[in-house]
């Protein structure tokens, strides 16, 4: 009973930071976000919440079939679920600074940072758990679509850069 636990705890712990992003920067959203200069390609506000409880799903499986493919917490598991640790980190660190903040340097330079992780991540994974590695494809996807589209609301946006004046 309790590999069970184990599954449905790290399915789970991405959530936790997505929720508190979104639930923290809520009021931002349908004030300062709509007012932003966004390309035409911008997925609806409505699409984020749908994708990320997926990717989230996804991702968060996956690092159990890792965690539990290297025998738990060991030795081997520092690197792999380090790097998972990390890019999750900055995963949750993006919202308090794109909205929160409301500084596009900082979720700029976050969601970088965030791709070489997140990129690192699979790769050390797939030696491991194709599956997993599998797993995190769609999220690689998605990252690529926001880089670009913070990229675009960074560029588009110039007074935005620094964060909120006081």
């Amino acid at each position: 009973g309790r590999m069970w636990a184990y599954t449905v705890g790290f399915t789970v712990l991405p959530h936790v930071g997505g929720f508190l992003g979104w639930f923290l920067n809520r009021k931002e959203i349908p004030t300062w976000y709509e007012k932003l200069k966004k390309p035409s390609w911008c997925p609806s506000r409505k699409m984020f919440p749908v994708a990320w409880t997926v990717l989230y799903t996804g991702m968060g499986y996956a690092s159990y079939l890792v965690w539990s493919d290297l025998g738990g917490c060991s030795s081997k598991a520092i690197v792999p679920l380090g790097l998972y640790g990390a890019q999750l980190a900055l995963n949750w660190a993006w919202p308090p600074f794109f909205f929160g903040a409301q500084n596009l340097n900082m979720a700029l330079i976050d969601i970088l940072c965030l791709d070489g992780l997140a990129i690192g991540t699979l790769c050390s994974w797939y030696r491991i758990n194709r599956v997993a590695a599998l797993l995190l494809v769609p999220y690689l996807g998605w990252l690529a679509m926001a880089t670009c589209l913070t990229i675009r609301v960074w560029r588009d946006n110039p007074e935005h850069k620094a964060g909120k004046s006081e």
